[in-house]
């Protein structure tokens, strides 16, 4: 069946018109600081190679075996610097959440791990060719000399962890995969950074005693594993505890959907906008290891929130039957797919799927005037039009424009609406006319949602202002 393009009637809203929000204006002062966070961490590299050549390596220069392993020397510093960037960008700091977004500072971690580990690489390979220049012998013979070295053992193990890591975040690796397994392995990054630190600071003199690299060093590692340990550990414990979320209810909503109804103490005060994303964990015997990136599916009250679940897979499937009264842990409020990343006057959505879910949560939260958001819902077939009609009751209350598309996917013309609507010519420019003085944020399935963004960029919209939430990992 395909239901064509169609709008919902349009309710006099219920709510005063919202204060005006110059959004270009905080769009302006977030990019900035975007930069200069920007700024800062390729900046720690730059000063790591400062530091080197200022506390005497700038002399060592002198020679082809020194300059060999005086280069070894600086490409295991980046390498190593790069590496607690990485662990900074995965320590969910609220100041890197509101500034950039989770997803893109995991996309600048991934970024960051190949040349992390080709530095790390090219520093031993280098560190042994320099030291059998100045021996005289075969570099590979260095070996078994260094392997002697204090600390250097661990060295070759924390090498060997990271390489383990970088492999299974590739793509076509990390498919093979359950995210459970994947996370497991990812987690020795941690370990491997570790057991890199022993040997920087006993073997070769370059972070001597009483030096301003020493200083800066230890501070980097400080750094990097108190924010782990504050952001992914403390924190989520205390506001576990303080908010002592349950499981109230859980409803099927359609085959293979759920609604799981939260309570709790203060969760008004969990500091969560609508759009965004908790970090859950199910405390039950079958459950309790994996923990769930889901999406708020309603504001929280003082006493309650709700998330609303997609069976995708034997861990959702679980959490989809977990009983009334289960305690529940949680980590966030994370991501920019809220009203935060707003930058243009009006507002342009896109859901399909269960990407509903945060979109529901958006629009709820949102205060909107009447006429500023358009809201175009996706699905292949009527049962999947999950929480469309609370999508329809929030529109009628706040004046917003509705249209649905129903129907499977067009074989020509634009992929990511049904047959009958791209015969009739619908394009992304008619459903959202005035799209570039809008916002468009994006939510569904990974393939469709792709689609959508490369039409929004063939008709000149620019980047910052699509927000693109992907189910992804």
């Amino acid at each position: 069946m395909t239901t064509s393009t169609q709008a919902r009637p349009m309710a006099s809203p219920s709510l005063a018109p919202p204060p005006r929000v110059n959004h270009r204006r905080s769009y302006a002062r977030r990019a900035l600081r975007a930069d200069l966070l920007v700024t800062l961490l390729w900046a720690s590299a730059a000063a790591a190679v400062a530091l080197f050549l200022a506390s005497g390596g700038a002399a060592q220069f002198t020679s082809a075996a020194q300059i060999v392993t005086s280069l070894g020397i600086v490409a295991g510093l980046v390498g190593t610097d790069f590496i607690l960037v990485m662990l900074v960008l995965a320590a969910r700091i609220p100041l890197i959440d509101r500034t950039i977004g989770h997803d893109r500072a995991i996309a600048v971690h991934r970024s960051l791990g190949k040349p992390a580990l080709y530095l790390l690489l090219g520093h031993g390979a280098l560190l042994l060719t320099g030291y059998g220049m100045s021996a005289g012998i075969n570099p590979i013979a260095e070996i078994g000399p260094m392997w002697a070295l204090p600390d250097m053992p661990l060295a070759f193990g924390g090498t060997g962890l990271l390489i383990a890591v970088v492999v299974t975040s590739l793509v076509a690796v990390r498919r093979r995969f359950s995210y459970e397994g994947w996370h497991l392995v990812h987690l020795l990054s941690y370990v491997a950074v570790a057991v890199a630190l022993p040997h920087q600071l006993s073997v070769g003199g370059v972070l001597a005693e009483g030096t301003a690299q020493r200083v800066y060093w230890i501070g980097l590692y400080v750094l990097a594993f108190g924010a782990i340990a504050t952001f992914r550990f403390v924190e989520p414990v205390v506001s576990s505890l303080r908010h002592r979320i349950t499981v109230s209810g859980v409803r099927t909503i359609a085959p293979g959907v759920t609604s799981i109804e939260l309570t709790g103490r203060d969760l008004h005060k969990l500091g969560a906008s609508g759009g965004q994303f908790f970090i859950w964990r199910f405390w039950t015997g079958r459950t309790w290891w994996h923990s769930h990136p889901i999406s708020l599916s309603a504001v929280p009250t003082a006493g309650s929130a709700r998330i609303t679940v997609r069976e995708l897979g034997a861990g959702s499937g679980r959490i989809s039957a977990v009983p009334v009264g289960t305690k529940v842990s949680f980590e966030g409020p994370y991501g920019l797919f809220s009203g935060a990343a707003r930058t243009a006057p009006r507002l342009a959505i896109a859901a399909a799927g269960i990407g509903i879910t945060p979109v529901r949560a958006l629009l709820e939260h949102a205060r909107l005037a009447p006429g500023e958001a358009t809201v175009l819902l996706r699905a292949s077939t009527p049962e999947e039009t999950y929480l469309w009609d609370e999508i329809y009751d929030i529109a009628a209350a706040k004046g917003i424009t509705c249209y649905v598309m129903v129907g499977h996917r067009a074989a020509r013309g634009p992929g990511w609406m049904p047959a009958d609507d791209a015969r009739r010519g619908v394009t992304l420019a008619s459903v959202f006319p005035d799209l570039a003085r809008s916002d468009l944020y994006l939510c569904g399935p990974t393939a469709w949602l792709d689609l959508v963004e490369h039409d929004a960029k063939a008709l000149g919209l620019p980047d910052h202002q699509i927000h693109a939430e992907r189910f992804d990992w």
